[in-house]
C-alpha cells in the first residue's frame, strides 16, 4: 500500500482522526488505494451481498417551520406541491404499497409544522391530533395493520416522540447532514434551519440510543463543507455509535442544486470528492452499512460499489423521491443487474437491518417473520 494508515486499517488495527487525514490527502493524487482498501473491508464485513428497502414514500406534510437553502421538499400553504395526507390517504397508499410487495413504509414531514403555520394546526386538529409526531404514530399504526413497516423521518423529535414511535417503527431516520455548525452563519445553508444546529441533531442520535431505537443517519456532500468538516461529522456520528451500538445505516447524500432553491446555482458535488468521502466513510467505520442514493448519480451510482457501499437505500417502485423529486428511482431490476454485473448480489431488506433486529419489540418482530429469511432479510419470493 501506498499510503501507511491503510495498511493499518486492513490489518483491523484503529486509526486515529489524524490518520484519516492522511489518507484523504493522499487520495487527492490517486484515490485507486483508497476504494481499493475500502472495497476490500466491505467484503469483509458485507461479502458480496447489496441491499435496499423497497419502500412506498409518504409525504405526510411538507411545512416546514426550517428553510435550507438547498431544499425543494419544503412547501408553503397554496403551493402546488404542498401535501396533506389524511387518514384515508395513507390507508390507500398503504394498501397499494403491499399490491407491490413493498415491506417500507417511509413517513417524512416537515420540521413541526404546527408551530409556523395555522393550516397545519388546523389539519391536526381536523384529524384528531395536537402535533405532527402524535399524528405520525398513528399513520404508522395504519401502515403496519396494511402489512408494511413504518420508518419515519420527522425531524428533531424528542425523547418521549421516539419511544411513542418505538411501538409502530421498526427504525427511525435523521440526517445529521454536517456536524459544523459554520454552515448556521449568515448565508450559509442551515443559516435560517435552527432544527439542522448540530447539538440539536447529535441530540436526538444520543437520545435514540438511549431508547436502543435501530436509527440512520447521514451527511449530505457538497453543501459548502470543507473536507475536514465532513470527516469531523463522520466521527461524531462514530462516537455515538460506539457509545449505543444502534446507528443501523449512513447516508453519504451528494447534493443537487434545485431551481427554486438558494443554492440553485451552487455547483453540485464533485464525483470524485464525493467518492472519496464514501470511501473514507468505510475506512473509518469498516461494519458500517454505507448507502448512497442511486437516483441521485444516475448514470454512475454502480461505481460507488468501487467505494466500499453495500446498500442502495429505500426504492419505490410506486412513488416519487419528494426530496428530490427531480430524481427518478431506478427500476428495480435493472439496478439489480446493474448489481449483478459488478459482481454482487442484490437483496431486500426491512427498514431495520438484520443486526439491529433484536432491539425491535417482539409484536413488530412477529409481524416480519412471515416473510424473513433465515438472515433476517426480506425472502426472495417476496419482493420480486
Amino acid at each position: 500500500m501506498a499510503c501507511e494508515p491503510l495498511n493499518h486499517v486492513l490489518d483491523g488495527k484503529e486509526i486515529s482522526k489524524k490518520q484519516i487525514y492522511e489518507i484523504f490527502e493522499s487520495a487527492k493524487n490517486n484515490p485507486s488505494e483508497l476504494y481499493r482498501a475500502s472495497s476490500i473491508i466491505r467484503d469483509n464485513f458485507k461479502s458480496n451481498t447489496i441491499t435496499f428497502s423497497k419502500k412506498a414514500f409518504f409525504n405526510l406534510i411538507n411545512l416546514c417551520r426550517d428553510f435550507c437553502g438547498y431544499c425543494t421538499y419544503k412547501s408553503e400553504p397554496g403551493d402546488q406541491k404542498l401535501s396533506l395526507m389524511n387518514k384515508k390517504n395513507i390507508r390507500e397508499l398503504a394498501e397499494l404499497a403491499k399490491k407491490y410487495h413493498c415491506t417500507e413504509a417511509l413517513f417524512v414531514t416537515g420540521e413541526r409544522p404546527e408551530e409556523k403555520y395555522n393550516i397545519a394546526k388546523q389539519w391536526l386538529k381536523e384529524n384528531g391530533f395536537v402535533s405532527t409526531a402524535e399524528y405520525l404514530v398513528h399513520a404508522s399504526e395504519i401502515a403496519l395493520e396494511a402489512g408494511l413497516f413504518p420508518h419515519t423521518n420527522g425531524g428533531n423529535l424528542t425523547k418521549s416522540e421516539i419511544s411513542s414511535l418505538r411501538k409502530t417503527n421498526v427504525s427511525i431516520g435523521i440526517m445529521l447532514e454536517n456536524s459544523s455548525e459554520r454552515l448556521g452563519e449568515k448565508n450559509m445553508p442551515h443559516s435560517l434551519a435552527p432544527s439542522k444546529n448540530p447539538k440539536e441533531r447529535l441530540k436526538v442520535l444520543q437520545n435514540a440510543g438511549e431508547l436502543s431505537m435501530p436509527t440512520t443517519t447521514g451527511v449530505l456532500v457538497g453543501i459548502g463543507e470543507t473536507p475536514y468538516e465532513l470527516i469531523e461529522s463522520l466521527y461524531a456520528i462514530k462516537e455515538i455509535h460506539d457509545k449505543y451500538g444502534h446507528i443501523q445505516e449512513i447516508i453519504l447524500q451528494n447534493f443537487q442544486p434545485k431551481d427554486d432553491t438558494l443554492m440553485r446555482n451552487t455547483a453540485s458535488a464533485e464525483e470524485a470528492y464525493f467518492k472519496t468521502m464514501v470511501a473514507l466513510a468505510r475506512i473509518i467505520m469498516p461494519q458500517m452499512n454505507i448507502q448512497i442514493p442511486p437516483n441521485l448519480s444516475p448514470n454512475s451510482y454502480q461505481y460507488f460499489l468501487d467505494a466500499g457501499i453495500n446498500d442502495w437505500g429505500g426504492i419505490s417502485p410506486l412513488t416519487a423521491d419528494y426530496v428530490n423529486p427531480e430524481f427518478k428511482w431506478p427500476q428495480i431490476d435493472f439496478i439489480e443487474k446493474q448489481t449483478r454485473d459488478s459482481g454482487f448480489e442484490l437483496k431486500a431488506r426491512f427498514p431495520v437491518y438484520p443486526e439491529m433486529i433484536d432491539m425491535i419489540p417482539s409484536e413488530l418482530y412477529q409481524k416480519m417473520t412471515p416473510i424473513m429469511n433465515k438472515d433476517g432479510l426480506v425472502k426472495e419470493n417476496y419482493w420480486r
